[in-house]
Order: structure tokens, then sequence, then C-alpha cells
């Protein structure tokens, strides 16, 4: 007989707009998560770009996510203006979760307060972007009403 693991549900994840007093706590996590990514780390001009976006929220926000357990993760979000959504719409760039709080229900929790913010920041749209392979957060986008555009997303970088 297999005895099976029952997530714990969390209620409520709180959110915080991080500060430049929060930039080792979030390097500590950008790191990971750029390793789940697959994308390039340089600690330096992550943190300058980081401290950037701190400084000014015309551009974005990076905001902490925290429960009973203490700090969840951090999230990103971006800023853009759009005529198709009727203003401002904003990109998350970035959703992690400490390695020790995932599948126990945080990432609906996570995406409500992601969605929360974009709303208080005056967001008509939220977009992301998620790796084809990553098939867990692809499932908790999904389930949340997130569904592929008809258009493609290409980037080139400058």
């Amino acid at each position: 007989m297999s005895t099976r693991h029952s997530p714990t549900i969390m209620s409520a994840v709180c959110q915080r707009i991080a500060s430049e007093a929060d930039v080792p706590l979030l390097l500590s996590m950008m790191e990971p998560f750029n390793a789940l990514e697959a994308t390039p780390w340089d600690a330096a001009a992550k943190e300058g770009a980081l401290r950037t976006l701190l400084r000014d929220r015309q551009l974005g926000v990076a905001v902490l996510l925290e429960g009973e357990a203490g700090i969840l993760g951090y999230f990103v979000l971006t800023w853009g203006y759009d005529l198709e959504w009727d203003g401002r719409d904003a990109f998350l760039t970035e959703l992690f979760l400490v390695p020790a709080v995932r599948g126990r229900g945080h990432g609906g929790g996570a995406l409500a307060a992601v969605e929360a913010v974009a709303r208080e920041q005056g967001a008509r749209a939220l977009h992301l972007m998620v790796r084809h392979e990553n098939i867990v957060a692809k499932r908790l986008y999904t389930s949340h009403g997130y569904m592929s555009p008809p258009r493609q997303f290409l980037s080139k970088p400058l």
C-alpha cells in the first residue's frame, strides 16, 4: 500500500514590492531562476538591471512573496503600452518559488498575487512566456486562463 503526499494548500500569499534593501535576497533567488530557465547569469549585470528596475516604478516592479513559512519566492512585472489592450499591459518576466515550497499549492496564490499587482498598477492585460518543456508551469498558467495568442512571439537581442 502506497501513501500519497497530499499538498498543503496555502490560503493566502502576501506580497510586497521590493526595495533596494532586498537586492541580496532577490539575487539569491534570481540565480537559480536563471539556471532553471537556462539563461545566462552575470551577477554584476543582473544586479545593475535589478537596481535600475527597483529605482524606477515606470519600468516595472520586483515583488517578494511571503507566507507563514517566510519567503516563498518573487516575481518581476515590467510595463508596456499597447493599443490592442487599450493602454498599459504587463509582462511577467520572472516567477520563482523557492524549492522548499514547490508542489504545495502556492503557485495559484503566487499567480493571484501577480495579477493583483498588475491590476493595481493599471495593467489591462498580463503576458508571460513559459518553456515548452516546463509542464508544471504550463499546467498552472493554463488552469488560470492563460492561453497562447494567435501570433508568435519573436525576440532579437540588441
